[in-house]
């Protein structure tokens, strides 16, 4: 069992995976830093100093203070209950980017794909026969 396991584990399917899901999480982390530290704040700005984390609503104050509280971590130090529609937008923006970039990838893939079919293929080598009359033609011509 443990040989069946370790030449599953070889593979090259199982380790290109791996490779793709590690740069596919350093990517995402890369993507939510430039939609929470780039694309939004101007957005914001743009839209009256407005901080998309901060945008939430209360749905039951906290015990420790009452609304109206100054920020998210502001609620949710008293023990409010909020539903975090700003932080909804950020990932939203965030799968959107991360959808266009794969597919911009995918696209380029396939466009090399469709280049490497379209190449035109070295023609098949001659064969035996060929190659004999081949080479019976050229004596021929140095006999003349």
């Amino acid at each position: 069992m443990f040989k069946e396991f370790k030449e599953f584990a070889v593979k090259g399917n199982v380790i290109d995976m791996a490779v793709g899901i590690i740069i596919g999480a350093a990517f995402g982390t890369i993507v939510k830093s430039l939609v929470e530290d780039v694309i939004m704040p101007p957005i914001g700005l743009l839209l009256g100093k407005v901080d998309f984390s901060n945008l939430f609503v209360v749905l039951k104050e906290g015990s420790a203070a009452l609304a109206p509280y100054q920020s998210l971590a502001a609620a949710k130090e008293a023990g409010a209950v909020t539903l975090n529609y700003g932080m909804f937008l950020n990932t939203i923006i965030s799968f959107l980017i991360v959808a266009f970039s794969i597919f911009l990838v995918v696209r380029w893939i396939n466009k090399l794909k469709k280049k490497q079919e379209e190449a035109p293929a070295a023609p098949p080598a001659p064969s035996a026969e060929e190659k004999l009359l081949t080479e019976i033609r050229d004596l021929l011509k140095v006999q003349r």
